[in-house]
């Protein structure tokens, strides 16, 4: 007894171990120690659990062990090629970021003027590469950075600079930008230098129309590439194209050089039917008919072609030679009023001033044009080829149907319309 105090046996020799069991009977000892100061040995052993050698959840050893591994670098490694530093790298197949001992988390490629390379992480998180070919003659920056199984980072930064391309292409585009067309205008491309790998200078131009409508390309021969949806496009849609050709390797050794974004609008839908066995053209916009115009179509030996016809060029005046088409000097007509072109072999929809006017409506006396009554000079005459002229626009349709002769080509004008969307997209 101290103090009157009794000393129990019991809280003495039953102090548990340093696993922290038996708290309370420790603390009594403690209240033991301030009373009398006795038990120092006591209380040594039995309140040992506040000061055990704890180990923080998932980690292996005490609270310095798992600082030294936080503080520790991180074993994940970083490696981009091509090297830090390199020049004249190729616009595609080059360009990578590795991660080993570790998963990549982050990685951006930015060239000079901030403008970032979409790319794709394998699933694992050990590569990156980019989805999209670079441009040439830019300077990229890469940064990137990967996590070690303990979470910490590695980070690697690269630059490089992409080949000065020797020899270039083109693509000629149709139709302008911030241009109103017709119902059957098609994107077109021609491009300067003929073409070995479609597949990469189709994946680099993008089409897309609001309100949203599937949008497909098709090439002719290997210098032209065109672009439609199954149907005619709906008055009032707006179509963007953007041509990402810049570094895309069309042929061997042989780079575009454009990075362009246009786009135009359609306007009101205008599809024109003539019937070169009636002689006749019913004009239909939006739905409902305005107006059924007597026409002269090609004569039994220089019949019109059949099919869908897209309207690609309007001349107030224009000259007719028909030695470009093939006629040699059967015609040579110097002042053809109101020409709306509509094949690039010379079908048009004309005025004509040298027929008799009851030609129209009645006979078939062209050289495969279509022909409408009009007056010499053009302007603002009243006739009906005047009239037709001024309610046209380019990319409006007109449909041949009831000549004899074969359906029109779908690559003699803008005039794919005459091929099925199965054969389109094929």
């Amino acid at each position: 007894m101290v103090n009157g105090v009794p000393i129990s046996g019991t809280s003495v020799g039953a102090v548990p171990g340093p696993q922290g069991r038996g708290r309370g009977r420790g603390k009594r000892g403690l209240t033991a120690l301030a009373l009398g100061g006795l038990l120092l040995v006591v209380t040594a052993c039995g309140g040992g659990g506040d000061s055990a050698d704890k180990s923080a959840p998932g980690e292996k050893g005490g609270t310095k062990d798992a600082a030294a591994v936080r503080n520790a670098a991180s074993v994940a490694v970083v490696t981009v090629a091509p090297k830090d530093g390199s020049k004249s790298v190729a616009t595609t197949g080059v360009l990578k970021v590795s991660a080993d001992k570790g998963k990549l988390t982050s990685v951006v490629v930015k060239d000079d003027k901030g403008n970032v390379v979409e790319g794709k992480t394998t699933p694992n998180g050990a590569d990156w590469e980019p989805t999209q070919h670079l441009a040439g003659s830019t300077k990229y920056k890469v940064h990137a950075i990967a996590k070690d199984a303990d979470g910490r980072e590695s980070a690697k930064d690269t630059t490089f600079t992409t080949l000065v391309p020797q020899n270039t292409f083109i693509g000629q585009y149709t139709p302008e930008n911030g241009s109103t067309v017709g119902v059957g205008m098609p994107v077109s491309i021609n491009f300067s230098r003929g073409i070995t790998e479609p597949d990469a200078v189709e994946k680099a131009i993008t089409v897309t129309a609001e309100p949203s409508v599937p949008v497909e390309g098709h090439w002719f021969g290997n210098d032209r590439l065109d672009f439609r949806p199954e149907r005619y496009w709906a008055a009032g849609t707006k179509v963007t194209v953007k041509l990402n050709l810049d570094g895309v390797e069309g042929r061997p050794g042989v780079y575009g050089e454009q990075a362009k974004t246009f786009s135009f609008t359609i306007g009101r839908s205008q599809v024109s039917t003539v019937d070169a066995k009636a002689h006749t053209m019913k004009v239909v916009r939006d739905g409902k008919q305005i107006k059924n115009i007597p026409i002269t179509a090609g004569a039994p030996s220089t019949t019109t072609y059949n099919g869908q016809m897209v309207m690609s060029e309007k001349y107030e005046v224009t000259r007719m030679n028909g030695a470009t088409v093939g006629f040699g000097g059967e015609y040579d007509i110097k002042d053809v009023p109101h020409a709306i072109r509509l094949s690039t072999s010379g079908t048009f929809v004309h005025g004509n001033y040298w027929a008799s006017s009851g030609t129209f409506g009645s006979a078939n006396v062209s050289h495969g044009c279509v022909g409408l009554r009009d007056l010499r000079g053009g302007g603002k005459n009243g006739t009906p080829s005047a009239w037709f002229f001024n309610e046209s626009i380019i990319g409006d349709v007109v449909i041949v149907k009831n000549s004899k002769d074969k359906q029109i080509a779908p690559d003699n004008g803008l005039n794919g319309w005459n091929m099925s969307w199965a054969e389109w997209t094929k």
